[in-house]
């Protein structure tokens, strides 16, 4: 069955990943894109335009490429990690979405999607973590530190240079990887892969690692009913239909994941962060409703007992812990970071 007909943006071009030619207008406009990107990084690097750091490590947890390739589950994954180890983490997030992007929020578990963000609600509610969000990721880290944060994670950071960072993890989705290699619009990169070979690690999450990266797993097993009850073992859905609904950047990785169970899906694909309606969900037939996570933050006011978000946890292998573990503990942070102020990012 086709996907629902409800509100749907198409962000990726088909010439983007699945070959093709691409239109001369994109090319055109890749190549202005390429020369205004590369003379902000070059501004930064020689320090025309200024930088922060919050006194405290850094760890920029981003991509390359436009769309989603499992950031959040990563940087819940170390926060969860991190306070293990006795450290404690702050979250700094942009909060795409927001009602006032132009507002600095303190996030928390009550906190409505409209107002913090859906990633940022999901990553408060997952761990409790201190969550500032900001579009100025710099005053995001300087508040956190101020705050009693001793390490501060900037979820989505990788192209903010205005945040001085100590570690940075690329998360690459290891099916699609680089599409074919050309930056927006002509295709998905944000910058040129010769920027990602700068970053400390490489996660690549799915697919198959190669040399000098690393691997990460998204595991589920649960449906948790999104009004509240006893969660329910996702097995138990095979066989079955379901309508299965995702507003993230790859739709299809959910849909693939389910299928991947025995589980009849009906797909309904929406826009990265869409702002559900009761009427996106005027499916026509009566079936149980898996989304993820993300998805159901922004749906909990109108759900019904058929709604079930889907949570994943990211897995890593112990050797990257330690490596990451190591080099947090190798850090020095500066004794006079400079002083940070609200500006052009």
């Amino acid at each position: 069955m086709n996907a629902s007909p409800g509100p749907r943006r198409e962000h990726q071009p088909p010439y983007w990943y699945g070959g093709g030619a691409v239109p001369l207008a994109s090319r055109l406009l890749a190549a202005v894109y390429a020369a205004v990107s590369g003379m902000r990084r070059r501004l930064y690097a020689r320090g025309w335009l200024r930088r922060g750091h919050p006194g405290v490590p850094v760890i920029v947890v981003g991509n390359i490429t436009a769309g989603g390739t499992g950031k959040t589950p990563m940087t819940i994954a170390l926060v969860e990690r991190l306070r293990s180890e006795g450290w404690n983490p702050g979250v700094a997030s942009r909060g795409y979405g927001r009602s006032d992007a132009s507002a600095a929020v303190w996030v928390d578990a009550a906190t409505p999607p409209d107002v913090g963000g859906d990633e940022p609600v999901l990553i408060a509610r997952r761990t409790g973590v201190m969550l500032r969000a900001d579009r100025d990721r710099a005053a995001a880290a300087k508040a956190l530190a101020a705050a009693g944060c001793d390490v501060v994670i900037c979820d989505d950071g990788l192209q903010h240079y205005r945040l001085r960072r100590d570690i940075e993890i690329e998360v690459v989705d290891g099916r699609r990887r680089y599409g074919n290699g050309q930056l927006l619009p002509a295709g998905p990169l944000r910058e040129l892969p010769a920027r990602a070979a700068d970053c400390d690690f490489r996660v690549i999450n799915g697919g198959d690692a190669g040399f000098g990266e690393w691997p990460m797993r998204l595991l589920f097993d649960r449906a948790v009913p999104v009004r509240g009850g006893r969660p329910r073992a996702l097995e138990s859905f095979k066989g079955h239909r379901v309508h299965a609904v995702a507003g993230i950047g790859n739709p299809e990785r959910f849909f693939v994941m389910l299928r991947n169970l025995g589980i009849a899906v009906v797909p309904h694909a929406f826009a990265d962060h869409h702002r559900y309606r009761a009427a996106d969900f005027e499916f026509g037939s009566q079936l149980p409703v898996l989304m993820t996570e993300k998805d159901a933050v922004k749906c909990a006011e109108f759900a019904t007992d058929a709604f079930h978000s889907v949570p994943v946890r990211a897995e890593l292998p112990e050797a990257f812990w330690i490596s990451l573990l190591d080099r947090l503990d190798s850090i020095s942070a500066p004794s006079s970071p400079p002083d940070i102020s609200v500006g052009a990012t």
